[in-house]
């Protein structure tokens, strides 16, 4: 199972002009569906007086959800186009939405689909493209005669260690990569004395 993915870390904008017709493009880092839905009134007033609001997003790697919109192009010149630049950039938690404003030449089906795909790649190559790493966080409960076993262990699996207190009973909170969540619990239950709690993700 993959426990990684690409996404962007900052709004990107793109353009194409073709015939007159002007398609601006922006790229959004998004999660909920509910966000997208905020960015894209905001653009409808940004570009209140724009013809055509097209876009496509993809969101959360592990139960994908994606939709395109054509907006009033004819069907598949412009959602499909702009999500098939997030496939092929293979983006997760994007959104992109190409507005054009009419020039008075129409472009016909092929010249529609290229100015849709152009606009959604400029805007794509301008992005900051990272990698985010699917986790799980975990939290350790032990006494402190422990302290040196399972430091010891999560140095050698190179866990981020996110929080620490050391009372009564010490605690530490720790993010695993999914790929090494079944190795670290399996490590944990041979350490006599360590309590191990899954979080739920936040």
């Amino acid at each position: 199972m993959e426990d990684h993915y690409k996404t962007i870390n900052n709004t990107a904008e793109g353009f194409f002009k073709d015939k007159g017709s002007k398609f601006i493009s922006r790229l959004y880092y998004v999660e909920t569906e509910a966000k997208v839905k905020q960015i894209q009134d905001m653009l409808r007033k940004e570009f209140y007086d724009a013809r055509h609001h097209c876009y496509a997003y993809r969101i959360n790697p592990l139960d994908v959800a994606y939709r395109s919109s054509d907006d009033g192009e004819p069907s598949g010149t412009a959602g499909k186009p702009i999500l098939n630049q997030i496939y092929s950039a293979e983006l997760f938690n994007v959104l992109i939405v190409v507005v054009r404003y009419f020039g008075g030449t129409k472009l016909g089906v092929s010249g529609l689909i290229n100015a849709y795909k152009v606009a959604a790649k400029d805007a794509i190559q301008e992005a900051n493209i990272v990698t985010h790493y699917l986790t799980k966080n975990l939290e350790l409960y032990f006494e402190y005669p422990l302290m040196n076993s399972v430091m010891r262990m999560i140095k050698e699996e190179k866990l981020k260690i996110l929080e620490q207190g050391f009372d009564n009973q010490c605690v530490i909170k720790i993010e695993v990569r999914l790929n090494d969540l079944e190795k670290v619990q399996f490590r944990s239950s041979k350490l006599r004395g360590l309590t191990v709690k899954t979080l739920e993700n936040s």
